[in-house]
């Protein structure tokens, strides 16, 4: 589980064993997660991020949305 990124207390991974999904990245914080889609970006599921939270972590999605691609790119090329 590659952590890629950690912006206050938020945790940025994806799984090593996720490579036939397209890229995307987990965000975690105590014991909420998201997972976001990049290309195009989306929110694929939440559990337990209230509305405004998610809506903030969002942000930080897209305000990292081209260095997590390149980690994901990076990654799965060498895979």
């Amino acid at each position: 589980m590659p952590k890629v990124l950690e912006v206050g207390p938020y945790k940025f991974y994806f799984y090593s064993r996720e490579n036939e999904e397209p890229p995307h990245i987990h965000v975690r914080r105590e014991r909420s997660e998201a997972k976001f889609w990049l290309e195009p970006f989306e929110v694929e599921w939440n559990r337990r991020f209230p509305r405004h939270e998610l809506n903030k972590v969002a942000e930080l999605v897209q305000e990292h949305r081209v260095q997590l691609l390149e980690e994901w790119y990076a990654y799965f090329d060498q895979a």
